[in-house]
């Protein structure tokens, strides 16, 4: 047996143990690197630690600690309650702000990881306050990363753009844009109905005569999640002209803002600009920040960072290149196609969509320039197959998700994403196969 048949065995039984027996599967995910990589691959622990993801660890503690600052202090509930009145009592309208908000930001250039870990947290924060189901904002978010990811000027449209132009392929920067952006806000219509849709919008409904009807008696209540006026009389349910920004808030809010500059204009490490804005709240505001270490999700930051470390072995043994070379090999360009955005999307549900963007397209050159399946279509349905998998636990994106998890739902959202993520693995490349490939657009 290979090494390389040796480490997808390995995977499989990985995920098959932790399904059926209480083992974590991230301590799991460690032990099989370091069997596999000592035993058949030959590698020293140095090598195998290498594969580490220390850049994800970074960013998901950095930003948890610090949302779990801001939602110590309150900061996170006040920012909750000036959409909610910004939407005027919209409870349905408020995933899509946070899809088009976090599309604008990758359209414009923000890393998709970046964009989520900034959007994710305050999401999540209006998912728990107004019993928004958390798989539906979480994907929202996610989905909008993915639909303002392939824009010309985007970090994966600039990656595509760039490896086509390279290899002399056919390019259409605009289609490529357009049919992700279409594709993902298709898709989250979808998810919008699938989880939970219609009651936000009948909860709306509801809700929006009696916001009016205080709006215009200029009465001091608000409207609750239920749609019913909530009485004044304290807690994060005043009016905000009632709650004058503390000092918290305001040195909180300031980091925040200091967090989506640096990450998006400055081009700095999220998680390191995370953790520097957090250390600088806790100097600043001890007390409010006393538990939030104890907030930081570490059975997500276990498990992510140990399915990511047996990722990058398999990478380092050339497994990906070998299921690809097999593909390759396949007579049928059809065929072929389709297997091709499986095995991207397979991938890229446990690994780097940039990597794999990078690596997969170069290696459907030979295949592509044989002109039997079109290269602008093919590129197009490789792309949103493995990006629109980022919804997986164990991408970046969905780890954010999962670690910023109302208390208490964090398991469930994890299993809920990994069905979602894994049947996108799925339906993704069929979906796109039908859509571009068969078709024969360009």
């Amino acid at each position: 047996m290979s090494i390389q048949l040796v480490t997808v065995v390995a995977l499989t039984l990985v995920f098959l143990i932790a399904t059926v027996l209480p083992v974590h599967m991230g301590a799991l995910a460690f032990v099989a690197a370091f069997v596999i990589g000592t035993a058949f691959a030959g590698e020293s622990t140095d090598d195998i630690v290498s594969g580490f993801p220390g850049d994800l660890f970074v960013i998901l503690v950095g930003v948890t600690l610090l949302f779990a600052i801001a939602k110590g202090n309150g900061t996170v509930d006040r920012l909750v309650h000036l959409v909610v009145r910004a939407v005027g009592g919209r409870i349905a309208l408020i995933p899509w702000v946070m899809f088009v908000v976090t599309a604008a930001l990758t359209a414009v250039g923000a890393v998709v990881p970046a964009a989520v870990a900034i959007i994710a947290p305050i999401g999540m924060g209006f998912a728990r306050r107004y019993s928004i189901n958390p798989m539906l904002m979480g994907l929202l978010i996610i989905n909008g990363a993915s639909a303002g990811g392939f824009s010309p000027i985007s970090i994966f449209g600039s990656i595509v753009n760039g490896v086509v132009a390279r290899d002399n392929l056919p390019s259409d920067p605009g289609l490529l844009f357009a049919s992700s952006f279409v594709f993902n806000l298709v898709l989250s219509v979808a998810v919008f109905f699938l989880f939970g849709g219609r009651e936000l919008i009948r909860r709306s409904s509801a809700a929006r005569p009696k916001v009016a009807a205080l709006a215009h008696s200029g009465s001091s209540t608000v409207t609750t999640m239920t749609g019913d006026p909530a009485p004044s009389g304290g807690g994060t349910d005043e009016p905000e002209e009632r709650l004058p920004l503390t000092r918290d808030h305001v040195f909180t809010l300031i980091g925040l803002a200091a967090l989506a500059v640096g990450a998006l204009v400055f081009k700095l490490d999220v998680g390191f600009t995370a953790l520097t804005v957090a250390t600088v709240l806790s100097l600043v505001s001890p007390g409010s920040a006393k538990a939030a270490v104890g907030e930081v999700a570490w059975p997500t930051v276990l498990l992510i960072c140990g399915i990511v470390t047996f990722v990058s072995l398999m990478e380092r043994v050339g497994t990906i290149d070998w299921l690809g070379n097999l593909v390759t090999r396949i007579g049928s360009p059809l065929l072929a196609a389709i297997l091709i955005c499986a095995i991207g999307a397979v991938v890229s549900a446990f690994a780097s969509t940039t990597g794999i963007l990078g690596a997969l397209i170069p290696l459907a050159v030979p295949f592509l320039l044989a002109g039997e399946v079109g290269a602008v279509s093919m590129i197009i349905a490789l792309a949103i197959s493995s990006s629109v998998v980022d919804s997986s636990p164990f991408s970046t994106s969905g780890a954010l998700v999962v670690a910023n998890a109302p208390a208490g739902q964090n398991d469930k959202v994890f299993r809920g994403l990994m069905i979602w993520g894994f049947s996108m693995c799925a339906i993704a490349p069929i979906a796109t196969w039908l859509l571009f490939i068969l078709p024969g657009w360009g």
